[in-house]
């Protein structure tokens, strides 16, 4: 049996997924890694005891995108006529963006190496991204005389602004950890071998919060850059006054009080 790319691992209220395809640099090259995304963020969605996720590639990689190798032979998703292309794409990468973008609890994306490609939009599609000190990125799409498949083109000018966005994709310049930082890309450099134990130290102080409250901040946070004031304002009002009336809020509020008694 074929070993999954996505491999899971649960500790408490994180979920930490690893990209597994060492060999080619987790490159994405086939529908099935794809259907592996969109399964895996139709779990964590239906599960309320997820809090926080972390996403990282198995080393030397973060993600070095697609296959160069299948855009030689035309195989995978550069197989068959323009029309079955274009369905192929809509299928399978496209698929996994929208499925990751819809995760419904905070993404961080832990960047240990090479981020190239559709692996800088993956990692643009998760909340917050950290980065180790060996990682490096590029929209490399040009070069290949090609575009981002997978939407970097929506994602990328929402991290680092249009007129960065479009520097790094017309390009396809390779840029490091501290430029990426300078970028607004990254929020924070670590040494390689802390990388995932911060990653982590995050995700626990993220997921210490209420579940319900923290997907539904996410979910306005992912809408304010499609909506005018008053209609985020009448989702909020919505959002919270279910918030309201949760357990885990009249909780936090007895704690709060309880807290502030004490001192």
């Amino acid at each position: 049996m074929t070993e999954p790319f996505l491999r899971e691992e649960r500790r408490g209220a994180v979920l930490m997924l690893t990209m597994n395809g060492p060999e080619d640099r987790n490159a994405l090259s086939s529908a099935r890694q794809c259907e592996e995304f969109v399964e895996a963020c139709r779990r964590i969605n239906a599960d309320q005891g997820i809090r926080a996720v972390i996403l990282t590639g198995r080393d030397p990689a973060f993600c070095s995108g697609g296959n160069v190798k299948h855009m030689r032979s035309l195989e995978g998703f550069m197989a068959g006529r323009v029309e079955e292309v274009a369905e192929g794409y809509r299928a399978s990468l496209q698929q996994l963006a929208l499925s990751l973008y819809e995760v419904q609890v905070p993404v961080i994306a832990a960047v240990n190496g090479p981020t190239f490609g559709a692996g800088l939009d993956i990692a643009c599609m998760c909340d917050i991204r950290l980065a180790s000190d060996r990682a490096r990125f590029s929209e490399t799409f040009v070069r290949l005389g090609l575009i981002s498949g997978i939407g970097g083109a929506w994602f990328l000018p929402r991290v680092v602004g249009a007129s960065r966005a479009a520097e790094l994709s017309f390009t396809a310049r390779v840029f490091n950890a501290a430029q990426a930082l300078e970028y607004g890309l990254v929020s924070e450099i670590l040494a390689a071998d802390r990388l995932m134990s911060r990653a982590l130290e995050l995700a626990e102080e993220i997921a210490g919060h209420s579940g319900s409250a923290l997907r539904f901040c996410k979910r306005l946070l992912r809408r304010s850059d499609g909506s005018d004031l008053r209609t985020s304002l009448d989702l909020t009002a919505a959002l919270q006054a279910i918030a309201h009336q949760t357990p885990e809020h009249h909780a936090a509020v007895e704690s709060f009080l309880a807290e502030r008694e004490r001192r």
